[in-house]
């Protein structure tokens, strides 16, 4: 019978991350076989009977869902100007999974959604440096020097940011890499160097490419996929 650690257990249980689960286990909200337990390195097994309150915790099958986000939803369960969401494309079976990260109304590409907390914890954290690529057009033909300035680093209005690589796709159009990064950066990121986004596609996280999703699709991710998920490429060197 395979042991995990309790906080493990709990978060395969719920839409808990393992820092979330750690927190409501010291805080004594989790008992194991009748007894409060604070350690989130206690190890239990599925036929021990661990309870988060007085609910009976389970392990669910793990679920992790790509979806081709398409332009103008917005990655929220609801939002407060009524705008549509990514939830109301989404198959009703996927409506209680959690979207990892987000694009903005204006984005499209690759999303994330999973029941797996401790999974989007992973994917999420600045520590695991995963990469994000992404295809972006601009308004205007650029000079070689704006990649050069992206990876080197950008002062914006919202700090500083940089990107990990960036390369020329055609006149107007580049492929930037962020590890992570501030909300809405790369479109801060190019008007700071006075050009203006006209379309942005996430196209891969980790190794997983987006591949030929139609937009507005969903495709389950099998365990292959989500190992792909995990991991990056091998690195590229900074190119103009």
């Amino acid at each position: 019978m395979e042991e995990i650690r309790l906080n493990k257990f709990v978060a395969s249980c719920t839409d808990l991350s393992r820092r979330e689960a750690d927190r409501i286990i010291q805080e004594g909200q989790v008992s194991v076989n009748g007894s409060i337990t604070e350690s989130p390195a206690t190890r239990v097994t599925d036929e021990d009977t661990v309870r988060l309150g007085r609910k009976v915790l389970s392990r669910r099958s793990i679920l992790v869902v790509a979806f081709h986000k398409p332009r103008g939803v917005v990655c929220s369960r609801s939002d407060e100007r009524d705008r549509r969401t990514i939830y109301h494309l989404l198959p009703y079976k996927y409506h209680h999974l959690k979207h990892v990260g987000r694009l903005d109304l204006d984005s499209e590409g690759l999303l994330i959604l999973t029941n797996d907390g401790d999974l989007a914890q992973k994917l999420t954290h600045p520590s695991k440096k995963l990469e994000k690529e992404y295809l972006v057009t601009v308004d205007q033909n650029f000079e070689p020097q704006v990649l050069l300035q992206l990876v080197k680093g950008v002062h914006t209005p919202e700090g500083q940011a940089k990107a990990k690589f960036a390369r020329r796709h055609s006149a107007r159009r580049m492929v930037i890499i962020l590890e992570s990064g501030m909300k809405r950066q790369i479109r801060l990121m190019l008007e700071t160097l006075g050009l203006r986004v006209t379309k942005l596609v996430r196209t891969r996280v980790g190794s997983l490419t987006m591949g030929e999703l139609p937009m507005g699709e969903t495709e389950e991710l099998r365990r292959e996929d989500i190992e792909h998920l995990l991991t990056n490429p091998p690195s590229k060197k900074p190119s103009a």
